[in-house]
C-alpha cells in the first residue's frame, strides 16, 4: 500500500472522505439580520413632543455669549471643536476691545491670539477671524449679512455657522445641526440621517412651523444635558415614552 504523504494528501478530490470531513466539521455561519428601520414618528407624536419642550421652557437662549450679530458669529466660528463655556471665557475680554469688524481688525491677529490662546485650533481661527472681518467691511459694509449665501461667503463660517446666526440674531427659523442635534435626530428616529445636512432638511420637513424658532436650541439643550452620547438620561427625559431608540433605559 503507497504511503500518504502530505503531498499525496493535498492532491486527493474535492469530493473525498477526508475533505467532506473537514467541511462538516466547519461550524454553518449564522445568517446576519438587517436590523428592522424605526417606526417613522406621527406628525402628533411629533407635535406633542415639542409641545413638552415649550412647555418645560418656553423661552430658551444659546449658551454663547455674544453683544451683537458681529460677536456672536465670531464666537460660533471659535466655537468649532470647543466647548461653549470655554469660548464664553475667552470672549468675554475679548468683546469688551473688539465688538466691531474695524476694532478687530485694529487688534490684529496676533493680539487676538492671545485671547483665544485658550481656544482649540486657536491660530487658524484668529486668522479667519480677522480675514472674516476685513470682508464685512469691504463687501457688507461692515454688517453681518442676512442671508445664508452672504455669511457662508465668509472665512470660517460655514452652514451651521449661518444658520446659528440667522436664528439668533436675525429671527429665522433656521435648524443649525451639532453634534448634539445630529446624535438626537438619529437617536430618536425624530430625523435620520447620514449626515448633519440630511438631519436637518428631515427636522425642517417634520417639525411644525409654530415650533421652528426654538427647536434648534430644544434639541441642543436636549443632546448636551439629557440625551448625552455615552450614558442618556432617559429616566428624566421628557420625550422616553415617544423616542424609538431602542436600547433606552425606561
Amino acid at each position: 500500500m503507497a504511503k500518504i504523504t502530505r503531498k499525496t494528501a493535498a492532491r486527493r478530490p474535492a469530493g473525498s472522505k477526508m475533505t467532506v470531513k473537514k467541511a462538516a466539521a466547519r461550524p454553518a455561519r449564522a445568517a446576519k439580520k438587517t436590523p428592522k428601520a424605526p417606526r417613522p414618528w406621527t406628525a402628533a407624536e411629533i407635535h406633542e413632543a415639542f409641545s413638552r419642550f415649550q412647555k418645560a421652557n418656553p423661552e430658551p437662549k444659546g449658551e454663547l455669549e455674544h453683544l451683537n450679530p458681529f460677536t456672536l458669529l465670531v464666537a460660533v466660528v471659535l466655537s468649532a471643536q470647543a466647548t461653549d463655556a470655554g469660548v464664553n471665557k475667552a470672549t468675554r475680554e475679548l468683546f469688551k476691545v473688539a465688538d466691531t469688524p474695524q476694532k478687530m481688525l485694529d487688534l490684529g491677529e496676533e493680539r487676538l491670539r492671545d485671547y483665544i490662546r485658550t481656544i482649540g485650533l486657536y491660530r487658524t481661527k484668529a486668522k479667519n477671524v480677522i480675514a472674516l472681518s476685513a470682508r464685512l467691511i469691504a463687501e457688507f459694509g461692515g454688517e453681518v449679512p442676512r442671508t445664508r449665501v452672504g455669511i457662508e461667503s465668509l472665512p470660517g463660517a460655514g452652514r451651521k455657522t449661518a444658520n446659528v446666526v440667522l436664528n439668533m440674531a436675525f429671527g429665522e427659523r433656521t435648524m443649525a445641526v451639532d453634534t448634539h442635534v445630529f446624535r438626537v435626530g438619529n437617536r430618536t428616529g425624530l430625523a435620520p440621517g447620514k449626515t448633519p445636512l440630511e438631519v436637518e432638511l428631515g427636522l425642517e420637513k417634520a417639525i411644525p412651523a409654530e415650533f421652528m424658532l426654538h427647536a434648534h436650541h430644544w434639541l441642543i439643550l436636549h443632546g448636551r444635558y439629557t440625551c448625552l452620547a455615552r450614558k442618556p438620561r432617559c429616566e428624566v427625559c421628557l420625550i422616553n415614552d415617544l423616542c424609538r431608540w431602542p436600547e433606552k433605559t425606561v
